[in-house]
């Protein structure tokens, strides 16, 4: 599974599309901008524009779709960020396709901005609550879901006989002398987080009650990183950064690495990632396992981010209708079947999600076990400020720098001040 870059992208994509909404009129997207939907045969040619590890599954399942419809589907290949990047130029310029995938927590911002045309769930019944709302802004639909991701725990299986289910089992992990970390007195590596990223902790905060925009995560006025419950989670995090973890583990540049790194030499007997690291273990030989993320000390769970990716239609197509037939054939528990075959990412559809858990694949298993406990990213484009806000939300308290409520409230006050500046209204 290739990892979703999204922070990558949210604070350019953006600005940049605000600045094409003056340029363009709000991208309502004319049939005069796009181009012409017709192939020398006459049939309508409906763009589509995918990852190269797409390619393969669209030529398996587009012939029906072709004949049923009388359309010639062409298949462009093109990273999935680098094309929502140039979506506000291509669409405008008649050079945008018609389809595309997206991150969940793009759609929100590119549909509000204009990019992205509304769409209706014609497989409505397979999706459940979460899978709606990743697709869904003020009310209306901008996609129709395809992938689940969020994290999981890794396990060294030659290790332990099985994963943790607790973190106090965890915190026996790093009592275990076996793990004791060369060069640095009194550390360990018998667990690993990457906690100084904020999509890896917020799990971890969420389950001790801290929480980004509101309830349900589109009140931008209700900031709760800075909550009781989120300085908890802040203040445990810290003991293990100061007293239980290698100094290489602050660094959120290249603890990725380091945590690998451990892993591979045999001195991690466990750590939370992302499904996209499955295949890079699998390569070096790993006997590893995969499950879900241990419960919290408070006895919640560790509520992540849940992400994944969406079909979306652009707002510049002039097939809009034949676009929308695809979103809804594409979405099919028999197509997102052959999806999960082709490529072994968890699709949304939830019949879907039950022939994948029956072809027995930890992974499969774990991310779908744990999807349950996660929370939708918030796709309003205000997300964007809290990636930057909340940067060195662990960092400040684990290096001693300020107190785990210093940290929350300076975080905090960050956020809150951009949203003010970006976005409030005259």
């Amino acid at each position: 599974m290739k990892k979703s870059n999204w922070k990558k992208y949210a604070v350019g994509l953006v600005s940049a599309s605000a600045l094409l909404l003056v340029a363009c009129g709000g991208g309502s997207g004319s049939d005069t901008d796009a181009s012409d939907s017709k192939d020398g045969a006459g049939s309508t040619e409906l763009n589509i524009a995918v990852d190269t590890g797409y390619i393969d599954y669209i030529n398996e399942i587009k012939a029906d779709f072709e004949k049923e419809h009388d359309v010639k589907i062409k298949i462009t290949e093109r990273d999935m960020f680098e094309q929502l990047e140039a979506l506000p130029l291509d669409g405008p310029a008649g050079s945008a396709p018609d389809i595309m995938m997206s991150a969940y927590d793009r759609i929100g911002p590119l549909g509000q901005q204009g990019h992205l045309a509304e769409v209706t769930l014609g497989n409505e019944a397979q999706f459940n609550d979460t899978d709606k709302a990743q697709v869904t802004i003020d009310g209306k639909i901008f996609g129709e879901p395809a992938v689940i991701e969020t994290l999981v725990l890794y396990y060294n299986k030659d290790l332990i006989e099985k994963a943790p289910e607790t973190f106090k089992e965890v915190e026996a992990l790093a009592k275990d002398e076996k793990y004791n970390f060369e060069g640095e007195a009194g550390k360990n590596t018998g667990f690993l987080a990457k906690w100084t990223d904020f999509y890896f902790s917020y799990g971890l905060v969420a389950g001790y009650g801290g929480y980004v925009f509101g309830e349900d995560g589109t009140d931008a006025s209700d900031i709760g990183l800075n909550s009781d419950g989120a300085v908890e989670a802040i203040t445990y995090a810290t003991d293990w950064f100061q007293n239980v973890w290698p100094q290489g583990m602050l660094d959120i540049t290249s603890s990725d690495a380091f945590i690998t790194d451990q892993f591979l030499a045999g001195k991690v007997a466990a750590f939370i990632g992302g499904p996209w690291q499955a295949q890079a273990l699998q390569e070096a030989g790993v006997n590893y396992g995969v499950a879900t993320i241990p419960t919290l000390n408070n006895g919640e769970e560790y509520q992540a981010f849940g992400g994944g990716k969406g079909w979306v239609v652009s707002n510049y197509s002039k097939n809009k209708e034949v676009s929308q037939a695809w979103l809804d054939y594409v979405t099919t528990t028999e197509n997102q079947n052959k999806f999960y075959d082709a490529t072994n990412e968890i699709p949304a559809n939830q019949e879907s999600r039950e022939y994948a858990t029956g072809k027995d694949d930890e992974l499969t298993s774990a991310v779908i076990a744990q999807y349950k406990e996660a929370q939708p990213m918030p796709n309003i484009p205000e997300m964007a400020e809290v990636w930057a806000g909340a940067e060195n939300l662990m960092f400040d308290a684990a290096s001693g720098n300020k107190t785990p409520k210093e940290s929350a409230d300076e975080s905090v006050k960050m956020i809150s001040e951009s949203i003010e500046q970006k976005y409030t209204k005259e």
